[in-house]
């Protein structure tokens, strides 16, 4: 019998019919320490998370395989369909012929027999086998999307997972996926915060029923590709004070209320807790139009690699 959590997460549904929780637990670190990332899982799962993103390159899968077990054996969840579990396909497994092989590796490496949500990490290749980071740009091969997503569509046909999406994608990209996909995306995973609003790709997304995931929802201030821009901005600080609310909890209500869902991730027992606290307040009009003043900055220009993607990866989206 499942112990009673702090927090009921709400769930979205997906194209796919299955649904998500609305916050998730990212586990994308600079470093990830087995047994502080697997702690940091077991009081999630004991405070309400349900959703839990992973991906081949975080080296995080077995971790949060291994907590997934140990909160199965603690009872703090009955049944390994209580979690939502999302991990992704990286660039050198971005081969038609390798992307079956690379969702069965991540399903051993986590000790699990599906995934709720697998994604192509970036629309990018490069040769197989070549797993470094960040990459050059000669290492950068043609992407063959409909080839790699014929595959991914096979993998849900499997019931390797229940529903396959993209990150990082444009709003030009998902348009040339969605021309001969026959299963479309049921997520993009993309960097959006208040600082990186992405107006377009939202309402693209929402016309196309794709679910938009954020990632860096505050920031990712501890990480190379992040920075304090989100901590540190007086508008959200000001919001924030009128509210006896912190700055994540005024960026995380504002993508909720936006219909966004996110991954949010800190190992900090007590910030794990407050990530959760967004639902007993809503932002007014004047917040709004606070944040609608809030400088644009997208810092995951680069995305992996040591060089600007801005043309061949953004398309000049917003």
């Amino acid at each position: 019998m499942s112990l009673t959590t702090n927090v009921v997460v709400p769930n979205v549904v997906l194209q796919s019919s299955f649904t998500m929780p609305v916050i998730g637990f990212g586990t994308a670190a600079m470093s990830n320490d087995s047994d502080t990332l697997k702690a940091a899982v077991i009081e999630a799962v004991k405070l309400g998370y349900r959703h839990f993103d992973t991906a081949s390159i975080y080296g995080s899968e077995q971790a949060l395989g291994e907590a997934i077990a140990e909160a199965l054996k603690l009872g703090l969840i009955s049944s390994r369909d209580e979690l939502f579990i999302t991990s992704k396909l990286w660039l050198s497994d971005n081969h038609p012929h390798l992307v079956l092989p690379a969702l069965q590796n991540s399903l051993k490496t986590l000790g699990l027999e599906y995934l709720d949500l697998y994604l192509i990490h970036w629309p990018l290749t490069t040769e197989p086998e070549l797993k470094k980071f960040p990459y050059d740009e000669d290492d950068l091969l043609p992407f063959d999307l409909k080839g790699v997503w014929t595959s991914m569509q096979e993998c849900q046909n499997l019931g390797l997972t229940k529903s396959i999406g993209v990150s990082n994608f444009s709003c030009k990209k998902l348009e040339n996926l969605l021309s001969f996909a026959t299963i479309p995306p049921a997520v993009n995973q993309v960097e959006l915060n208040p600082c990186w609003q992405q107006k377009n790709l939202r309402e693209y997304c929402k016309t196309k029923g794709i679910v938009v995931t954020a990632y860096s929802p505050l920031g990712a201030k501890d990480s190379f590709w992040g920075g304090n821009h989100v901590m540190d901005n007086e508008l959200l600080k000001q919001i924030a004070h009128a509210h006896g609310k912190t700055v994540a909890h005024i960026s995380l209500r504002w993508l909720y209320e936006q219909g966004v869902t996110f991954a949010v991730k800190s190992y900090n027992k007590e910030r794990i807790k407050q990530n959760l606290e967004i639902f007993d307040f809503s932002l007014t009009s004047d917040d709004y139009q606070k944040i609608n003043q809030i400088k644009q900055e997208r810092k995951v220009k680069n995305g992996p690699a040591g060089f600007e993607f801005a043309e061949n990866l953004w398309d000049g989206e917003n």
